[in-house]
């Protein structure tokens, strides 16, 4: 099988958990892992009679993350029900968004494999309300959870610009990133707080001719491995049936499939409806919600720096790498906390190192984000321009860190209490220099003679000094006294 063959086509529909703090279109609270049907009311459970109520707040995210998306925002939209019928969809018909959505016609761009970016196209972004969860542990029966019934739900469609497997995972880390950053959403995938379902079929091009194969949707993927894996194998699968039937045709409905993570593979589950089949019509009891220029203005101004421009940013103003750059960026916090950091005159290396090699992980054993820890940027870059002035070694600077991600206070305070200021005297260290090349004469041989061991032992030479001095003396000071006094040495002898 030849790679240039065929090409991968996938487009993207991804399901968004808002953070509201109440259900779409009811007050119930939105609480996760809670006992089965304690968070529902008469209206998230679909009792006769009840009207439902908007969520400013839910509209407003839905509107701050199309804005992010470079989406243009109609002036109006208006709630439609979509009728279909399973038993964790109380009223039978789902309140969604259909023509028009709250967002349409944006983009999003995603890091390629040539280390720039690449544009995906959003075709929309609307609000719905989510349905129960199906229960299949209960014994030889099923049961309904309503609590997450109502929930506010985005979601957001791609047109089909993904060829391969690593684009739609890079595409899928990006808006876990970029809806963390706004704060519309904790985007955590355990949590279910976003799914993904890709819309996959493959180009094969042949004897000048191109053939398209039926496209196929997997449903309800919930991490970044089972979306990367059943795409590639959906991929896979379409090419072996390609071959075998030279089917291109799409017979019936669009199927879609499960994914086995066991057996990793995709499972045949049924024919999708269309959107005739869904038969929808106006919510008569919900109002078209109309968005003024004012409203929207007010929305914008909540937009942050997004992750990728920020990533790209820290590499090209700073001079990072793309690992150290991505890492910083993974949210939102930290990579504010940097820049702060840099921005205070600190050295941006220095600074990113302290944090990733220290920061983080004393943040993720402490389940806290990185400004919740005692250390201020401020700190943070006080403590980077001691380091590099010599005043503390790099091993000092990462103790220091540590005590003040505890304790907090002043670094160069902190230093003095625990002893880790260094010495940069060049007589005291001169002294101690004179004494080691006393002591060992085997060591100060090897380098005067030149051997195979004389930058082994000018090492041991530096490291006997720097012990000598209880650690204090600065070892660029060590090195180039040493260095001195081994080179006459070698002259004089």
């Amino acid at each position: 099988m030849e790679k240039k063959e065929y090409k991968i086509v996938v487009g993207l529909e991804i399901h968004v958990h808002l953070a509201a703090r109440t259900k779409l279109f009811c007050g119930c609270e939105l609480a996760y892992g809670q006992p089965p049907n304690t968070r529902v009311c008469p209206g998230c459970l679909g009792m006769p009679g009840v009207l439902p109520m908007m969520n400013k707040t839910a509209i407003e995210y839905a509107i701050l993350t199309a804005l992010a998306l470079h989406c243009k925002i109609p002036p109006f939209t208006k709630w439609d029900r979509k009728s279909y019928f399973y038993p964790d969809l109380p009223r039978n018909y789902q309140v969604s968004q259909f023509e028009p959505p709250v967002g349409m016609e944006g983009f999003i761009e995603i890091p390629s494999n040539d280390g720039g970016t690449k544009k995906v196209r959003i075709r929309r972004v609307h609000l719905e309300e989510d349905a129960g969860k199906n229960v299949h542990t209960l014994g030889n029966f099923s049961g309904v959870d309503f609590n997450r019934a109502g929930a506010p739900l985005l979601e957001i469609v791609t047109e089909p610009d993904m060829n391969s497997p690593a684009d739609v995972r890079a595409l899928a880390l990006e808006l876990q990133r970029i809806v963390r950053y706004l704060g519309v959403s904790e985007g955590d995938m355990q949590k279910g707080h976003m799914r993904f379902e890709p819309n996959i079929n493959l180009h094969i091009e042949r004897g000048g001719q191109v053939f398209k194969t039926p496209i196929s949707e997997v449903k309800n993927l919930n991490s970044f491995r089972s979306l990367e894996r059943s795409v590639s194998y959906e991929a896979a699968r379409q090419y072996e049936e390609f071959l075998e039937t030279g089917k291109t045709q799409q017979v019936g409905n669009k199927r879609t499939f499960g994914w086995d993570d066991v057996r990793e593979a995709t499972v045949l589950q049924r024919e999708k409806e269309e959107a005739h089949d869904y038969r929808y019509f106006p919510d008569p009891d919900l109002a078209p919600v109309k968005v003024s220029e004012q409203w929207l203005q007010q929305i914008r101004r909540r937009l942050c720096e997004l992750p990728l421009a920020m990533q790209n940013r820290f590499v090209s103003q700073y001079g990072l790498s793309a690992y150290d750059a991505g890492v910083l960026t993974g949210d939102r916090t930290t990579a504010e906390f940097f820049d702060r950091a840099v921005k205070l005159g600190a050295d941006p290396k220095r600074v990113c190192n302290l944090l990733t090699q220290v920061g983080l992980k004393i943040a993720n054993e402490a389940a806290v984000r990185i400004d919740e820890l005692k250390i201020t940027p401020e700190n943070l870059a006080q403590l980077a321009r001691m380091a590099d002035a010599g005043t503390i070694s790099a091993t000092a600077a990462n103790t220091l860190f540590e005590y003040l991600a505890r304790h907090g206070g002043d670094p160069d305070s902190a230093a003095r209490e625990q002893n880790l200021i260094q010495s940069s005297d060049s007589g005291e260290i001169e002294a101690l220099v004179d004494t080691v090349i006393a002591e060992q004469p085997q060591a100060v041989q090897d380098v005067v003679q030149g051997t195979k061991k004389a930058g082994k032992a000018q090492g041991f030479l530096t490291g006997q000094v720097i012990q000598k001095s209880g650690g204090q003396a600065n070892p660029k000071i060590v090195a180039q006294i040493l260095s001195k006094k081994l080179a006459a040495l070698k002259e004089g002898g």
